[in-house]
């Protein structure tokens, strides 16, 4: 008796794995990719996602009042001019291509991306960077460029 009971009651769990199984699957093939039940994420909703941040950025630095000292300066450059910045200074590269200028003592800090930009290595465009000494460190430009510069500054 006892081991009809081991058998009825391994019957009943194998069927119900196999409904279970079974729903799970039925579930799963029911599901529209991208939905909330199934979400999907493509290159396309990430590059949206992106520019949605973008726009958001620049506003908020179009927006933000700032006095004297504070305030984000536009700086354009030539190809081949180089802008030196002092300690502290805070530059982000809006258009045009430009290269990192380095010391001794390191590069520019990509406070962005969480790296150290070395000499030569292209700049990325939107990016904070900080020059955290005034030893010669800056930017070269490669094009016509646009920075935003808050700090001390020259153009050489």
């Amino acid at each position: 008796m006892l081991r009809n009971n081991k058998k009825i009651l391994l019957s009943l769990m194998t069927i119900c794995g196999t409904v279970f199984i079974v729903g799970q699957l039925v579930y799963a093939m029911n599901q529209e990719p991208g939905s909330t039940e199934d979400p999907l994420v493509t290159l396309s909703f990430v590059e949206q996602k992106i520019n949605e941040v973008k726009v958001y950025v620049d506003e908020k630095i179009r927006t933000t009042p700032s006095t004297g000292g504070d305030s984000l300066e536009v700086v354009n450059l030539k190809a081949g001019e180089k802008l030196i910045a002092g300690q502290g200074t805070e530059i982000i590269l809006r258009s045009g291509a430009a290269v990192a200028i380095d010391s001794p003592g390191g590069g520019l800090s990509n406070v962005t991306a969480g790296v150290d930009i070395r000499m030569g290595e292209k700049i990325p465009m939107n990016n904070l960077l900080i020059i955290p000494r005034a030893d010669g460190r800056g930017a070269e430009a490669q094009t016509a460029t646009v920075f935003m510069v808050r700090g001390t500054y020259r153009i050489e």
